[in-house]
């Protein structure tokens, strides 16, 4: 079914058309990497949040509810007072990574309900108290707490003020009347039992571009009839109007206050002068009409009991003599539009629950993109027109990173806590995003592989903490995802797009084999990988012990690595034969992986235990297990591919040196399943774990005292609960126990933990590899696990799987969604028992969010998993 919205997508290219505006403004710039100019590298002081409203950010900026165009020249936001406040609530409060007991946790209470891809239509809400905000007791109250204690949230400090309804639910609609016309409705709820006042105040001001190089033009605002007129020099001249009871404009500039941040005079003004002008009464610090930079509609409300308010806006590249005349039409109709959207995208058969779970899911997706600006040349240099950077710079952070040059528009974990793009999460956000806009995952996905972003030795950035860090290798994997959703939906296979991002990922995945496999052996070290605290060393520093650490999980992963560029370059090779020897390099690559890996070979699977583990080879050169029952050991599972019935019959030459190897190289398939061609059918499986290794494993990862969590699997085995892994090395004593929870350790910032909860990311490429071992076996394999009476399918298992991971944000039969823990609030409350939060992780025991709680990257696989037609099948 094509809708309104499909035909909007395909006119769309890139972040032009109807992508050019949208809500790419982060919850929070402050505390990033890019604004530190420290010479420690302490972004998180540097730059702290107390800051933000005083000094004007050098490569992005922040909002609340915001948007702005896509390579954020004009931003437009909201901020509120409610009269007791020491700041105007204008972006989104947290604490920083040295404040949290665990790391860094945002700390409001806000909620994105709806985006159409093209954002044409979007809704998110924000709920502010109507007392004073407990900035001060929320750090205090952390900075008590150990790693032992639950985080301080802001409930906790505030629960009987939202429970008796002594709060605004703020809700923020955008609709466009066209690509450069958008509408604007803020609607102020009033919870309370009697009348309270309200200052809301729309935002609309350009990114200080003109501080860091001298003789830089600013762009302008000023009066214009009866709103305010803009002119930059690349999007020229635009008007906003806003309507809104005695609506009073208020003019400022987007600069520093250094008199009050550096105590030196100065006659400008500043980036607070709004917020001085409403809550100190200084009238002197803001115009009544430009030229500046920056300007606020001020509109007092007095919103009465259990009622509401609504402030309007419009923001267009026309001036409009009637801008509200069409404006509740425009939204209507959007809202209509995207509603039929939905409808199309969304499975038969789904409950309602359901249906607003995966709606939700890819709002906060929608929601969640973001324009990253960072020139790391520029950065470890300085600015002409500001002092340079202290010299340790030049040999601290990124420092190898300096032809990384991004302005994108990115697809992003989270807009609070991760105001900046990780690869690895990136990849997995693709697949749910390319059920509702395949093309612009594809994008994405060729994005970060780009000359700009990818390093020269074939290294994707990971992240702006450390572009250097090791993450999974999964954009591969992510690749052949997208292809495949995108060829379900159009009827067409995009073999264009597989065979560019083919070529980079050749490199990267060169990169991987010149830098992390020291020995040669096919053996990899790999490094952080994504998976923090689960082992028993941080696997991104020297051992203490000595030596190296030859892992299941590095080494599983590039065996899966192999598998899915064979899988890309077999299918590139059906429309483009000269990639048939490709296909047969990855094939080759895979078994010799998959061979270092098999105990024939001294490799990790233990025959004693029916496990991969871990060896730490030690500079004696003798080795070591290190048998802690976690993900590392289930990801060699991961690397499993089908050869679909007629692929070699199309690719002869690739045949053929299947054959040959296998009948030369007879020793390297030993321990190694590799499922010939059946003369029949002419399939093939290609993976590390046989059968009989797989069914120890399942044995394992079904069992509800082990891996099997209520809702999902977890990161390590409950087994370490009553029997923590211990290893005694140089007379020291290390030691990895079960933690269903917050990490009790600050390895990696102690933010995140892989020591027993459930992640999304490990748990879906589970049911996927499940799900592909399937596809071959079908239902003539089945094992006796722990969780069922009967023997059961492959398929089974991964359904069930599935389900578990489903029913974290399904109401029970009291309204509970276990991942909202045990607040009534989200079960009983009329006003927040539909508002779903999509944490980062999730409790080992009771499912309970952790982390941070917009994670709507990753954890948005959940809209896959709602869809039975995503799924390795679909190719």
């Amino acid at each position: 079914m094509t809708t309104i919205e499909h035909q909007r997508l395909a006119v769309s290219q890139g972040d032009s058309g109807w992508r050019h505006w949208g809500p790419y403004l982060a919850e929070r710039a402050w505390g990033t990497v890019r604004e530190d100019y420290s010479a420690t590298g302490e972004a998180w002081t540097y730059f702290p949040f107390e800051h933000s409203h005083l000094r004007a950010y050098r490569w992005n900026e922040d909002g609340l509810a915001g948007l702005c165009d896509a390579k954020q020249r004009v931003c437009l936001a909201l901020a509120l007072w409610n009269g007791h406040d020491p700041v105007l609530k204008e972006r989104l409060f947290g604490l920083s990574g040295v404040q949290g007991n665990h790391g860094e946790d945002g700390k409001e209470l806000y909620y994105f309900l709806d985006s159409t891809p093209s954002h044409s239509y979007m809704h998110m809400r924000y709920k502010y108290p109507q007392e004073r905000f407990p900035y001060q007791e929320l750090i205090e109250g952390n900075a008590a707490r150990g790693k032992h204690e639950p985080e301080l949230e802001l409930l906790d400090v505030l629960g009987d003020a939202f429970r008796d309804g002594r709060y605004f639910d703020v809700d923020v609609v955008y609709a466009k009347a066209g690509p450069e016309d958008i509408c604007c409705v803020i609607t102020v709820h009033n919870r309370a039992p009697e009348a309270a006042v309200l200052h809301v105040l729309p935002h609309l001001w350009f990114r200080n571009t003109w501080s860091w190089e001298s003789g830089r033009a600013r762009p302008t605002l000023r009066r214009s009839g009866d709103g305010v007129e803009a002119r930059e020099s690349h999007l020229g001249t635009r008007h906003w109007y806003v309507e809104g009871p005695g609506r009073r404009f208020l003019f400022t500039d987007n600069d520093t206050n250094h008199e009050r941040l550096n105590g030196v005079a100065q006659a400008s003004f500043t980036k607070d002068g709004i917020g001085r002008a409403v809550i100190e009464g200084d009238g002197a610090a803001v115009a009544e009409d430009g030229p500046h930079t920056k300007v606020a509609a001020h509109v007092k409300v007095e919103v009465p009991a259990g009622g509401s308010v609504t402030v309007r806006w419009r923001w267009t590249d026309r001036a409009l003599s009637a801008p509200f005349a069409d404006l509740a039409s425009i939204v209507e109709q959007r809202r209509a539009d995207a509603d039929d959207f939905y409808r199309a995208v969304a499975p038969e058969g789904l409950t309602e629950a359901e249906r607003q779970v995966q709606r939700q899911a890819f709002a906060g997706l929608m929601w969640t993109k973001q324009f990253f600006h960072f020139d790391v040349n520029d950065w470890l240099d300085g600015d002409p027109a500001q002092p340079a950077p202290p010299p340790q710079r030049q040999q601290g952070r990124n420092r190898e990173w300096r032809h990384l040059n991004n302005a994108d528009v990115i697809s992003m974990p989270d807009s609070w806590e991760y105001p900046w793009y990780a690869v690895w999460d990136l990849a997995f956000h693709c697949v749910p995003i390319a059920q509702i806009d395949p093309a612009w995952a594809k994008e994405q996905l060729i994005l970060v592989m780009r000359e700009w972003y990818m390093h020269p030795n074939g290294q994707i950035p990971a992240y702006e903490w450390a572009f250097g860090d090791v993450n999974p290798p999964v954009h591969a994997w992510a690749a052949l995802q997208v292809y495949r959703i995108d060829q379900a939906i159009t009827g067409t296979p995009d073999v264009a797009f597989l065979e560019r991002v083919l070529h980079k990922l050749m490199l990267n995945f060169t990169w991987w084999v010149n830098r992390k496999d020291d020995q040669g052996n096919n053996l990899f070290q790999g490094g952080f990988l994504g998976l923090d605290n689960i082992g028993v060393f941080d696997r991104s520093r020297p051992l203490p012990t000595g030596g190296m650490l030859e892992q299941a999980d590095g080494t599983a992963w590039m065996a899966a690595f192999s598998l899915d560029l064979l899988a890309i370059s077999l299918e590139v090779a059906c429309h483009r034969p000269a990639y048939e020897d490709v296909a047969t390099k990855f094939f080759e690559h895979f078994v010799y992986i998959a061979s270092a890996m098999s105990q024939a070979h001294g490799g990790l699977w233990s025959e004693a235990d029916g496990f991969y583990y871990d060896v730490l080879h030690l500079p004696d050169d003798s080795k070591v297990p290190m048998r802690l029952r976690s993900f590392v050991g289930l990801i060699p599972l991961f690397a499993v591919t089908m050869i679909d019935e007629g692929t070699l019959q199309k690719l002869p030459e690739f045949r053929e040196r299947l054959m040959w190897f296998v009948e030369h190289r007879a020793e390297l398939v030993e321990g190694v399943l590799v499922d010939l061609p059946d003369p029949e059918d002419g399939r093939c499986l290609l993976a590390v774990t046989p059968p009989d290794r797989l069914a120890r494993i399942l044995e394992r990862v079904m069992d509800p005292e082990q891996f099997l969590a209520e809702h999902g699997l977890r990161a390590m085995s409950r087994e370490h609960l009553e029997h923590p892994f211990e290893l005694m090395m140089g007379g020291q004593r290390y030691r990895v126990t079960y933690e269903p929870g917050e990490s009790t350790t600050g390895l990696f910032g102690g933010n995140s933990n892989w020591r027993g909860p459930i992640w999304f990311p490990v748990n879906y490429l589970m049911v996927d590899s499940l799900r592909e071992y399937h596809r071959f076996y079908g239902n003539s394999l089945t094992f006796k696990v722990p969780c069922s009476d009967d023997p059961i399918t492959l398929e089974a298992m991964a359904d069930e799987i599935g389900r578990r991971l489903i029913t974290l944000f399904l109401p029970d039969e009291e309204g509970r969604r276990p991942a909202h823990g045990g607040d009534a609030l989200y079960a009983t409350y009329p006003h927040f028992r539909d508002l779903v939060l999509f944490y980062e992780y999730f409790h080992g025991d009771n499912g309970r969010g952790i982390g941070a709680s917009h994670q709507t990257g990753w954890t948005a696989l959940v809209a896959s998993l709602l869809d039975p037609r995503v799924s390795r099948e679909d190719g």
